[in-house]
């Protein structure tokens, strides 16, 4: 019922941008171009060069500052369910950036990063999963065989990540993750992509990927929505990648 709620008031009431503060608009155009994919392209964690050990190649579609940062807050901490459309709009820009997505190429899994129960009792949502569902859509209609599959979960607690350095985010990570059980099952043969909002250390995706290798699957890239600006690699990284967007 809370969800229902919030998505029909963010239909119907007037708000302000949740980018930049405009009056009377959900998100302006400005800060919906923003998040369009344009500047898709791969990234390394900000802390780390290579980042840490088997993280796989990662893709963003929108630097993480300004209008980006305060539209992803406001989606993933206040509840603004409508802007999963447009951030989604930038990570199914990063999934195609990291190749793979044609009409003719195998089917596309997209498997967001869980949240902690705790963290989705307290929001009303799951963000990640959320975002993952629009680029999903958006993939689909530009003509990829493209699927959310939840494989997933946390198998004990962790502390917040906030604050935390690359190191300590590591160490509060390591094996708390695993695949959901038949999951492997569901992810059979088709090209498996990781995503989540947003990467600092990398520390997160590493994990996902290593859940998903002890299951016997694998990662063949990673996706977020937005990273820090001088995470980005020059050029964008792997410009003759398949687009599709």
């Amino acid at each position: 019922m809370r969800e229902w709620w919030r998505e029909l008031a963010g239909l119907v009431l007037p708000a302000d941008c949740a980018g930049c503060g405009a009056a009377r608009v959900v998100l302006c155009g400005a800060c919906r171009g923003a998040l369009s994919g344009t500047g898709a392209g791969r990234v390394r964690p900000a802390e780390r060069r290579a980042g840490p050990a088997g993280l796989p190649e990662v893709y963003a579609g929108a630097r993480y500052e300004d209008a980006v940062r305060a539209v992803v807050l406001a989606h993933k901490e206040r509840g603004a369910l409508p802007l999963a459309g447009p951030l989604g709009t930038a990570l199914a820009a990063a999934v195609a950036r990291a190749g793979g997505t044609g009409p003719r190429g195998p089917e596309l899994v997209l498997v967001p990063v869980p949240s902690a129960r705790r963290a989705v009792r307290a929001r009303g949502h799951d963000p990640a999963r959320r975002i993952a569902l629009a680029a999903s859509g958006r993939l689909r209609r530009a003509g990829a065989a493209a699927r959310v599959a939840p494989l997933l979960r946390l198998r004990r607690a962790v502390a917040d990540q906030a604050g935390l350095g690359a190191r300590e985010r590591r160490e509060n990570l390591a094996g708390a993750l695993e695949v959901r059980p038949g999951g492997a099952a569901l992810a059979a043969g088709a090209r498996i992509v990781l995503v989540d909002d947003v990467i600092t250390t990398g520390a997160t995706l590493a994990e996902a990927a290593r859940a998903l290798r002890a299951a016997g699957l694998r990662a063949e890239a990673a996706a977020v929505v937005a990273a820090p600006a001088g995470s980005f690699a020059p050029n964008g990284g792997n410009p003759d990648r398949a687009k599709i967007l």
